[in-house]
């Protein structure tokens, strides 16, 4: 599986959470970044902190599938299921 098919296939509902939170992270540290009223250095650096996490992990979670077949997805799946 390429990278283009991971990024079209669906996504697991834990992962769809994980990359809104990654997209709420980004946004505010952007609205700090670009911020404008003169902020503390400290928090403009943090700003920029959560705008890479925030990338970070949406982009990380949009590439998690569900199980396509390949012997780690179904080994976690299985673990997960408890069998």
């Amino acid at each position: 599986m390429n990278i283009l098919q991971r990024m079209k296939a669906d996504t697991p509902k834990f992962y769809k959470i994980i990359r809104n939170i990654g997209l709420g992270l980004a946004a505010a540290g952007g609205v700090l970044v670009a911020a404008p009223i003169a902020l503390p250095a400290a928090i403009v650096t943090l700003g920029g902190y959560l705008i890479t996490a925030g990338a970070v992990a949406s982009a990380v979670a949009q590439t998690a599938t569900t199980a396509s077949g390949s012997t780690t997805a179904n080994a976690q799946t299985t673990v997960a299921n408890g069998k």
